[in-house]
């Protein structure tokens, strides 16, 4: 278990995977009483659906992957769409915060390589939402950035270019083998890391380590666990 390079950099994937993506929460909050108990678990499985498929045509920004894909959803369920409802799911996404352990793990880790992050967040919510992991990245890469959201091949390409690395020169961290390492293992990452978060079936045929506890992640770079 571990890498034998010493990458340039990690880069990460960010909500899911750092941060705690609650927004099926939000959307349960901001919606309330006007989304049924009957029809919420097929709205929240079906908006997950419509997002990843509005993520892979023309750019547009991620308040509007939200508010088309709530509006796909409740138009399949028979509930009101409101674009206001997006807006304010959309507004509580920078004040999420990391999963236990994410911040003392990504601290020590980059005491022994540069942290980036790659994030199908647009830029301004990028920046709050790294500000509040409390860990020094080298560089943030939103989907405003790059033009294109993961699993696009496209943002991958992007963000070689921007660190000026080659795939076998860095490691890829994230929790979801759909949106990253699907992609990544396709661009040529060859040493990738899936934090089983439960929220995605193990691919483990697409070659990474797998973590359950983000505190393994600096073991793998030679660190001794805390």
């Amino acid at each position: 278990m571990g890498f034998e390079i010493k990458p340039k950099f990690v880069t990460f994937d960010m909500n899911g995977t750092l941060i705690q993506f609650a927004i099926n929460d939000a959307m349960r909050e901001v919606l309330g009483g006007r989304l049924p108990a009957e029809v919420t678990d097929e709205y929240l499985r079906i908006c997950k659906a419509y997002r990843i498929d509005e993520c892979m045509g023309a750019y547009k920004t991620f308040h509007q992957i939200v508010a088309d894909s709530m509006e796909r959803a409740s138009r399949q369920v028979g509930i009101e769409f409101r674009e206001e409802d997006a807006r304010a799911v959309y507004e509580i996404v920078p004040t999420w915060g990391p999963y236990p352990g994410v911040t003392d793990a990504l601290n020590r880790l980059a005491e022994v390589v540069p942290l980036v992050i790659i994030t199908n967040s647009d830029t301004a919510h990028a920046e709050r939402l790294a500000e509040n992991l409390q860990a020094p990245f080298e560089v943030v890469i939103s989907a405003e950035q790059m033009g294109v959201y993961k699993p696009r091949l496209a943002a991958f390409e992007y963000m070689f270019d921007k660190l000026g690395v080659t795939p076998d020169e860095i490691v890829h961290v994230s929790a979801s083998p759909m949106y990253d390492h699907r992609p990544a293992a396709v661009m040529g990452i060859k040493n990738k890391v899936y934090v089983d978060r439960g929220f995605e079936h193990d691919e483990h045929w697409l070659g990474y380590e797998r973590i359950t506890d983000i505190a393994d992640l600096p073991v793998l770079f030679g660190l001794p666990r805390p």
